[in-house]
C-alpha cells in the first residue's frame, strides 16, 4: 500500500507542475499581444516599424473621430470598407499613408 501512495504523490507533483508550467504560458500570452501608437508597431526592443495592422487601427480610430460606427477588424477583413473610408478622409495627414494606394486618382488629374 505505501508503494501506491509513493506513486500517487508523484503523479499528482508532475499533473501539478504541468499545470503551472501550462498556466504560465496563459498568463504569458496577453503580454505578447502586438501594442500600436498610431501607425506603428512597438517591437520588444522599443523601435517602432509601421505595420497594416496598427494602420488599420489608427484608421478606425480616426474614422471614429470623424463620426463613422466601424472597427479595426472591418476594416482589416473588408477591403471595400477601408476603400471607402479611405475615400472619405484620406487626406487627413494621419492616414495619407495608410490610404495612399485609395488616393491615386489625386495623382493622375491633370
Amino acid at each position: 500500500m505505501g508503494i501506491h501512495m509513493e506513486m500517487e504523490r508523484k503523479m499528482r507533483s508532475k499533473l501539478i507542475a504541468a499545470a503551472c508550467f501550462v498556466g504560465g504560458f496563459a498568463v504569458a500570452g496577453p503580454a505578447s499581444a502586438i501594442e500600436c501608437e498610431g501607425n506603428y508597431q512597438i517591437q520588444s526592443n522599443g523601435n517602432q516599424i509601421a505595420t497594416p495592422y496598427c494602420q488599420d487601427g489608427y484608421l478606425a480610430i480616426v474614422a471614429r473621430e470623424y463620426g463613422v460606427r466601424v472597427s479595426s477588424d472591418e476594416i482589416r477583413h473588408n477591403p471595400g470598407e477601408k476603400e471607402s473610408i479611405c475615400r472619405l478622409m484620406g487626406n487627413d495627414n494621419r492616414v495619407r499613408d495608410t490610404c495612399q494606394q485609395y488616393r491615386i486618382f489625386e495623382r493622375i488629374k491633370p
